[in-house]
């Protein structure tokens, strides 16, 4: 069971798009996938146009298991809820003596061997769930936009890594996903080179923008089913192809 985290201490940058987007792409290909929102936001649930009645919130209360607590979105694609309700779950984490940073993975351990993929979609910031989601994966992917405050916050992110993988080795930062990339503007392009000196090996073909992708939000369904023919639907099906040949 792989088990990726996609993460970065930033917002704008199609973070929880792009967690759906592979999830769902994942799931088409056959494989049996979970995708987490530790975001209080919940914007996972809204992009795939579901209301789960339970959520990670309650998996971390010990209130429902995660298997029951799962809510089937779409064929082979699972989804645990993130939401308001996280608020109070990392306050309670923050709280803990000791083995904080462990939470999630105890809470998620009747899972193991259930699915083939796991995606832990983060919230844009460095909080105890972001933490607990990288103790919990061994994989790590990380969209960035392609601007100059992205670039800040992807190195000020590597740093903090660095200070993870000290207690969990077996993590890896397996991918660099640019997104929002314009052909069209020099900047994108420069900072694309930029990327392509410092990242190379983890660096992956750029999400373009495409305008199919935003609309499909507002009515509650992925790129694959909204434009499936469109630059962001063949996009995102990239990165899952190397997702799953990795």
């Amino acid at each position: 069971m792989r088990k990726i985290c996609i993460s970065l201490s930033k917002g704008g940058v199609a973070k929880s798009t792009t967690a759906v987007s592979i999830a769902h792409g994942l799931s088409m290909a056959g494989k049996r996938t979970l995708l987490i929102d530790s975001d209080d936001q919940g914007q996972d649930s809204y992009l795939l146009g579901v209301s789960p009645k339970h959520g990670l919130a309650d998996v971390l209360n010990e209130e429902i298991s995660p298997l029951e607590a799962a809510h089937e979105a779409r064929p082979n694609l699972f989804i645990l809820a993130g939401g308001k309700a996280l608020s109070g779950v990392k306050r309670s984490i923050g709280r803990k003596d000791f083995g904080a940073e462990k939470t999630l993975s105890d809470a998620l351990s009747p899972i193991e061997g259930k699915f083939d993929f796991v995606l832990v979609d983060t919230a844009p910031s460095w909080d105890s769930l972001t933490i607990n989601a990288l103790f919990y994966c061994t994989e790590i992917l990380v969209p960035v936009s392609l601007e100059a405050l992205s670039l800040n916050s992807l190195a000020e992110f590597t740093q903090r890594l660095e200070g993870v993988r000290k207690f969990n080795p077996g993590l890896k930062h397996s991918y660099l996903l640019p997104t929002f990339a314009d052909g069209r503007v020099k900047k994108s392009k420069e900072i694309m080179a930029l990327l392509e000196k410092h990242y190379k090996p983890i660096l992956c073909e750029p999400i373009r923008y495409c305008s199919r992708i935003s609309e499909a939000s507002g009515f509650g369904q992925t790129i694959f089913e909204y434009a499936p023919r469109s630059t962001g639907a063949q996009d995102y099906k990239s990165i899952v192809q190397k997702v799953m040949a990795s």
